[in-house]
């Protein structure tokens, strides 16, 4: 098949449209369509091929999220966030990153300090602290941290059964002084299922499905843009070799190892813990920018 007969194709069936309430979905789709239909042009691609590969996305299941990290798109949707918010002069903040697959809405709601994990729950005991402020540096009272992150497995709560609901999952509004504070346990890296969709396309790359350790944020305050983040736990060896390019300088604090007996008793814990401090800096709300609230599928308790 030739070049011609490829966008001989394409003009046939764009001759067939007729004006729609959303030319810009159409533009999209037909650009998707042309792209697609080249690509299998300048591939030789087979039938074979085709349905092999339409199959897979189909049999892909709950892994859309996955794959959509580990082939980039979500890194370069932030890419052009930064990219847009620079051209409008807005420099510093808190670094952007990924949101991945496995937010849960519903976690349950404290003010100033929760606590994430269980008792018994595995993995060193961890209190993470910090302020909320906007750009100035002023702190930003009843600002939304959500915070959501893994078990000593890898897994998450909502998608692994064996834990308890909103389990290692909190939303803290902060208190008067801007701050927030919870306790936990140091996550731990992890991999994309065994044998799965993105595993398998990872493979067919030549790359790994490896994360490194990392907690997850919304933070969202009145008349302020929503940041989306996370922080990665130093010393992972998968820090800046992260499947889904999410690790960003900026995001990486120090995590210090706590065991003055007069610093665990002011913390109330039950012996030595890490310790991380972070801040979050937030930009004031732009009506000449894309929006930073996201609209997609997110699971829901």
């Amino acid at each position: 098949m030739s070049k011609e007969s490829v966008a001989a194709l394409l003009a046939q069936m764009q001759g067939t449209e007729s004006p729609v309430a959303d030319e810009r979905i159409k533009a999209i789709i037909n650009r998707i369509i042309s792209d697609l239909f080249n690509t299998i042009e300048d591939f030789d691609i087979t039938p074979s091929e085709f349905w092999t590969a339409l199959n897979f996305l189909g049999n892909s299941g709950q892994e859309y999220g996955l794959i959509a990290a580990g082939l980039g798109f979500e890194r370069l949707l932030d890419i052009r966030l930064d990219e847009e918010e620079a051209a409008a002069g807005i420099t510093g903040g808190t670094p952007r990153t990924i949101e991945g697959p496995l937010y849960v809405a519903g976690a349950p709601e404290s003010v100033g300090f929760a606590r994430l994990d269980k008792d018994g729950e595995i993995g060193e005991p961890l209190v993470m602290e910090g302020v909320v402020r906007d750009e100035a540096g002023n702190p930003l009272k009843n600002a939304l941290v959500e915070v959501w992150h893994a078990n000593h497995l890898g897994n998450y709560s909502h998608f692994d059964p064996s834990q308890e609901p909103f389990n290692l999952r909190r939303s803290i509004r902060t208190d008067d002084n801007g701050r927030y504070c919870f306790r936990s346990v140091l996550p731990v890296g992890y991999s994309v299922p065994p044998g799965g969709a993105t595993d398998v396309i990872l493979k067919k790359l030549g790359r790994h499905g490896h994360r490194p350790a990392h907690i997850h944020f919304f933070v969202t305050a009145e008349g302020q843009r929503k940041l989306t983040t996370q922080i990665n736990i130093d010393g992972d060896p998968y820090l800046w070799d992260d499947f889904a390019f999410a690790t960003r300088d900026g995001l990486v604090p120090a995590v210090k190892k706590e065991s003055d007996p007069e610093v665990i008793k002011k913390y109330e814990m039950n012996g030595p813990f890490s310790h991380i401090e972070f801040n979050f800096d937030l930009h004031a709300d732009r009506k000449d920018l894309i929006g930073t609230e996201v609209t997609r599928a997110r699971a829901q308790a």
